[in-house]
């Protein structure tokens, strides 16, 4: 019997999504995920950064704003509330139930870049924005050369 080996070209990123799915369907921590703490609930989160301020979205369809706390702890920002079931009568039986809710709450570790006196926080279409201005020493600068 001979067996035929091919080479497989290397693709890490492919490889850690997958490390990393297989992890977040195992505990729970992925929205949709089956795993051991299906009932949790977190909102999926992007952190982006520009030269001016780090920006945070977090997923809430559901979530009234004023259902939202947004804490300020020394450099943790911590983002919590509630999504509601909606409790309708129904004459039906449920067959399929892929909706979370629940309480949620995301932590955040500010770097010592970060304005804290000026964090803004909107929510448009479901989506919660916190825009995380720079303080002004972290802003880039030009320093002028002079001759002497």
């Amino acid at each position: 019997m001979s067996v035929r080996w091919a080479a497989r070209p290397a693709q890490p990123v492919n490889s850690w999504r997958e490390i990393n799915r297989v992890i977040d369907e195992t505990f729970g921590l992925g929205n949709g995920a089956d795993g051991w703490f299906d009932r949790a609930w977190a909102p999926a989160v992007d952190v982006t950064e520009d030269q001016k301020a780090y920006v945070i979205a977090l997923e809430v369809p559901g979530v009234k704003p004023e259902e939202v706390k947004i804490h300020l702890d020394g450099n943790r920002l911590i983002v919590s509330g509630e999504k509601k079931q909606e409790v309708e009568e129904r004459t039906d039986r449920l067959h399929r139930f892929e909706r979370r809710f629940g309480s949620f709450s995301r932590t955040f570790t500010l770097p010592d870049t970060v304005n804290t006196e000026a964090i803004e926080a909107r929510t448009q279409h479901g989506v919660l924005t916190l825009t995380l201005p720079k303080s002004e020493k972290a802003q880039p600068r030009t320093i002028p050369v002079n001759a002497s």
